[in-house]
C-alpha cells in the first residue's frame, strides 16, 4: 500500500450540538453518546464526518466542496448557527512501513483505520474549541484588567454594582462552560482497548498541548473571578461608607430642624 496523507478539518462553533436537533440533516449519520459520524465518499477514498456535542465538527478527507454543502445542511437545521467560528486542520500520513508517532509537525500511522481516524478527529476537534474557549477568557481577563488598574491608579472603581455582578455572573458561567468539557479530555474507551490507539492519542494530546492549555484557562479564570469578587467588595464598602454619610446627615438635619423648632 503506498503513503498517503490524510486530511483532517475542525470547524468549532460558539453553539453546543445537540445530536437529536441535526439527525433529520443526516439520516445517515450513526450516533453515539460522545459523537455522531456521518460517512462521506469523496474522490480520495472514504472520508467521513465527525459531529461533537461541544460544538466542534471535524471532516476527514472531504474536499472544501463537500464540506461547504454540508454546512449548508447543517444550516438548514439550525438557520440561527454563528458565523463567528474557529477552523483548525491537520494532516496524517499513513505509511506502513513507519512507526507510530509524530514526525515534522505530522502524525505518522501505519494504518489508519475508522477507530484511529475518530481519535485523531476528536483530538483536533477539542484543541479547536479550546480556542474558541481562549478568546473568551483572553477577553474577560482584558476587561477585568481594566477594572483593576483603574482601582490602582484611581483607588475606587465604579459606583454602580450591577454591571459588576453581571461581569461575575459571565465570568462563573463561562468558568463552568469550560469546566463542563474536562471530561472530554478524558482518555477515549477505544484508546484503553488498544494500545496502538493509546499511543496516538497521547502524542495528539501533547502536539495540541491540550492538558497545559485547559489548565492555563482554569487558572485565569479562577484568576478572573478572584479579582471581580474584590472588585465588587471594594464598590460594596464604597456604598456603605456613603450610606452612612447620608445616615450622619439626615441625623443633623434632624437635629437641626429640632434645635430650630424649640428656638422658634
Amino acid at each position: 500500500m503506498a503513503n498517503r496523507i490524510h486530511q483532517f478539518y475542525a470547524v468549532a462553533f460558539e453553539e453546543n450540538f445537540s445530536f437529536r436537533q441535526i439527525a433529520p440533516a443526516f439520516p445517515e449519520a450513526r450516533t453515539s453518546p460522545l459523537e455522531m459520524f456521518v460517512p462521506v465518499e469523496s474522490d480520495g477514498g472514504d472520508g467521513g464526518l465527525y459531529f461533537f456535542p461541544f460544538g466542534a465538527i471535524v471532516t476527514h478527507d472531504v474536499p472544501a466542496e463537500q464540506r461547504e454543502r454540508i454546512f449548508s445542511r447543517l444550516t438548514q437545521v439550525l438557520p440561527k448557527l454563528t458565523t463567528r467560528i474557529i477552523r483548525e486542520d491537520y494532516s496524517v500520513l499513513e505509511d506502513p512501513s513507519a512507526p507510530i508517532g509524530i514526525s515534522n509537525g505530522m502524525l505518522r500511522v501505519d494504518k489508519l483505520t475508522p477507530e484511529r481516524a475518530g481519535i485523531v478527529a476528536l483530538t483536533v476537534g477539542q484543541s479547536a474549541a479550546m480556542e474558541y474557549y481562549e478568546r473568551i477568557v483572553d477577553s474577560l481577563f482584558a476587561r477585568t484588567a481594566q477594572l483593576v488598574d483603574r482601582m490602582a491608579t484611581r483607588g475606587t472603581v465604579p459606583y454602580r454594582v450591577t454591571p459588576l455582578h453581571r461581569f461575575i455572573g459571565e465570568a462563573i458561567s463561562s468558568r463552568t462552560e469550560v469546566l463542563a468539557v474536562l471530561h472530554l479530555l478524558d482518555k477515549p474507551d477505544a484508546a484503553w482497548e488498544d494500545p496502538a490507539m493509546d499511543l496516538i492519542y497521547d502524542d495528539l494530546r501533547d502536539e495540541f498541548d491540550l492538558v497545559d492549555r485547559y489548565a492555563a484557562l482554569t487558572s485565569k479564570l479562577q484568576s478572573i473571578q478572584d479579582s471581580l469578587v474584590l472588585v465588587l467588595d471594594v464598590a460594596r464598602d464604597r456604598r456603605l461608607v456613603l450610606l452612612e454619610v447620608i445616615v450622619v446627615l439626615l441625623i443633623l438635619l434632624e437635629v437641626i430642624l429640632s434645635i430650630g423648632h424649640f428656638t422658634l
